[in-house]
């Protein structure tokens, strides 16, 4: 007989219930930072909501979170099968210089090609990027999160160092690239953003981003692959002993976590940036695609979901200070998130909150005093 489960019961065991708790606290401790400085609670929240719900506001909120789903996909792909993919900024970096490289030096050709030309092109840096990796885990055993922060680096430099190329270069005194070819831009018509009452960078990306979503969740739940994949995140060993090849399994699930990074990059340029500056610092998209991948429990639409949320704290967040509140606030919700994720295994102990029902004390009477008691009766 299935006994009924009761309401602690339920939400111990439901890890969205567990993420959307944690939201919540995020926002709490962001209201009582607000408080301890003086400032409106109501009014600095009133402002974060105000500026997301407008369509113009929307559309820059799925702008900003086209880069985030991507990478937060990712990161999410690669947990799904084990491997922690902490490079996945990295692959961003390369994924947006080779989509630049193709965007520029083959402007000419038709926008139905190039478009296609530069997503492929950043894919593969992406997957190379994260293979190379790989390959260094399963040939010679090095640590793999050692190895994609030194090649976070190495992509930083490279970017900047590829930027400085003549062909690549600004003809003018910025220090960036040229922009892309406007056959390699994702924006839409200027007739359809003004006629739509849309944000001027707004474009069709979001649809490559959910496709995407589609494509990954696809593979993990519904394919051979998917569940090799998976089955060496579970215990590598037994998918060995299953017949499963586990170093082919890490390159794989590195080369196509790698390649939805290097998407994100590209996605990001040809859809908002149009040209790459030479970095004084790492932008930190893929460091935000571990967050989404977190809110989302790294699951494909799960992280659909929270890139979308992520933008919207970004995007809102930066007219915080148009009500006079910092826009660091947004930094302190999303590290508290997190922190209450990360230890979220404390809402699995709710269920034992519950109130026990007292045991039945046993009758110590002795049996000849009962005999007695009934006799009497």
């Amino acid at each position: 007989m299935n006994k009924k489960k009761s309401f602690l019961e339920f939400i111990s065991e439901k890890r969205f219930i567990h993420i959307l708790i944690s939201i919540l606290l995020g926002f709490l401790v962001g209201a009582i930072f607000l408080a301890i400085m003086g400032l409106s609670v109501g009014a600095a929240y009133g402002r974060l909501i105000s500026s997301v719900t407008s369509l113009k506001g929307f559309s820059y909120v799925i702008v900003y979170s086209i880069p985030y789903i991507l990478t937060g996909l990712s990161v999410a792909f690669s947990f799904k099968t084990g491997v922690f993919n902490i490079g996945c900024e990295g692959q961003f970096v390369v994924g947006s210089m080779a989509a630049a490289c193709v965007g520029i030096l083959a402007g000419g050709v038709p926008k139905i090609l190039l478009i296609p030309l530069c997503f492929l092109a950043a894919m593969l840096a992406g997957a190379i990027w994260g293979i190379i990796v790989g390959f260094l885990k399963t040939k010679w055993g090095i640590n793999e999160v050692l190895s994609m922060i030194m090649f976070n680096w190495v992509a930083f430099y490279l970017s900047n160092y590829i930027a400085g190329f003549p062909a690549i270069h600004s003809d003018g005194t910025a220090e960036a690239t040229k922009n892309i070819s406007e056959n390699a831009s994702t924006l839409l018509s200027k007739g359809v953003i003004d006629s739509l009452g849309l944000c001027p960078t707004a474009n069709w990306g979001i649809l490559v981003a959910i496709a995407a979503t589609v494509l990954a969740w696809f593979i993990i739940e519904k394919t051979t692959l998917g569940y090799e994949l998976k089955a060496v995140g579970s215990n590598k060993f037994a998918a060995e002993y299953g017949g499963i090849s586990v170093n082919r399994s890490i390159l794989t699930a590195l080369g196509i976590s790698g390649a939805l990074a290097g998407l994100g990059g590209a996605l990001q340029l040809m859809g908002m940036g149009s040209r790459i500056s030479i970095f004084s610092s790492q932008e930190g998209f893929g460091f935000a695609g571990i967050v989404v991948a977190l809110i989302g429990c790294s699951n494909p639409f799960g992280a659909l979901i929270a890139g979308i949320f992520y933008g919207a704290l970004t995007f809102g967040g930066s007219k915080l200070n148009l009500v006079g509140a910092p826009t660091q606030l947004i930094n302190v919700i999303v590290g508290t998130v997190v922190f209450f994720i990360a230890i979220s295994i404390i809402f699995t102990r709710l269920r034992f909150l519950k109130k026990k029902p007292k045991p039945k004390v046993p009758d110590k009477k002795p049996a000849e005093e009962k005999g007695k008691e009934a006799a009497s009766e």
